[in-house]
């Protein structure tokens, strides 16, 4: 099943606009203690925590990349499956586990980043290296351009959605709790962790989750094949694939952003975020899945592709495809 969205515009965005870098210093501060706290936290796995508590944090890292993938990414930012109400307030919470603002401010953002992607309306434009697309962006005032973007943005889709307000309104208390408070207490009444492990690990697996998704938008966007647009920043990543839970199909994914699947292999080990779709399909708490046809991919893959596969390796149907 096909869905039409609206496709990249990036004719009218300068990418040569004066940059200028005005530290935001509260978020310098924040995201410094934090990676500081986690590394501290990276220690303590090693020296005296339980492995209770190791196993705890990992699951609700898996739990919080899922709500990001699965619900702020797939279903609000792209639409591409719908979620009865249940599936969506499951997602919801578990993307507060994950803190990477409101889902409201991250589907903006991401809309932004596919209709203007890596120009100076991107909020984390690649072409301005490494660092900003990973987190630098986060660290200084936003380009003119994204706030100019932003306000032109249809958003009335999110603004609508119940579930979503209800994160935005009460952030401060609610994500504050499932994200830090809860996973902190629960391992020290549980099983009898110190409150200094539980609460320092609690920081490891949350600057491991930013971390994670920042990588789609830092080192998918610069290593990588490109098998359906060589004419693009976004790349086939395996490594980012892994880690993201199946985000690292990344040139497919800006090709086609409307398959839920988010990549061209589907059902497959890398793309843990599919198979939790298509379990609560199977539940019929998902439905109206959009996927992208074989039959499309590969005559796009003809067309832009540079002849290879998310492997590297060199496809001569492709390629004779390319000179015919």
């Amino acid at each position: 099943m096909l869905s039409q969205e609206e496709p990249t515009d990036t004719s009218l965005v300068p990418r040569a606009a004066p940059r200028k870098y005005q530290i935001v210093y509260p978020n310098l501060i924040t995201f410094g203690y934090w990676h500081l706290a986690g590394l501290y936290g990276l220690y303590l796995c090693f020296t005296s925590a339980k492995w209770t508590t190791i196993l705890f944090s990992f699951i609700l890292c898996v739990i919080a990349e899922i709500g990001v993938t699965a619900g702020a990414h797939r279903l609000w930012a792209h639409k591409t499956y719908k979620a009865n109400l249940p599936l969506q307030i499951l997602l919801m919470v578990m993307n507060s586990i994950a803190f990477q603002n409101s889902a409201i401010d991250w589907v903006r953002d991401h809309r932004l980043h596919h209709k203007y992607s890596d120009t100076d309306a991107d909020p984390h434009n690649a072409s301005r290296g490494f660092f900003y697309s990973h987190v630098g962006w986060l660290l200084v005032k936003k380009h003119p351009e994204v706030k100019k973007r932003g306000k032109e943005l249809d958003m009335s889709d999110i603004y609508s959605n119940p579930v979503l307000r209800f994160q935005k309104q009460y952030a401060i208390p609610f994500i504050g709790a499932v994200c830090f408070i809860l996973p902190t207490v629960i391992p020290v009444y549980c099983w009898g962790e110190t409150w200094t492990n539980a609460w320092h690990i609690t920081m490891l697996r949350y600057i491991t989750n930013l971390n994670v998704t920042f990588l789609v938008n830092s080192a998918a966007h610069i290593w990588g094949y490109k098998p359906y647009d060589e004419n693009i920043l976004p790349a086939q990543n395996i490594a980012v694939s892994i880690a993201t839970c199946g985000e690292g199909f990344h040139n497919y994914h800006h090709v086609f952003p409307w398959d839920y699947r988010a990549a061209e292999l589907g059902n497959n080990n890398l793309n843990l975020t599919t198979k939790f779709i298509d379990f609560f399909a199977w539940l019929g708490w998902a439905y109206d899945l959009k996927t992208v046809s074989s039959d499309m991919i590969k005559l796009r893959a003809k067309r832009t592709g540079d002849g290879t596969n998310l492997w590297g390796e060199h496809n001569d149907e492709l390629k004779e495809g390319k000179e015919d």
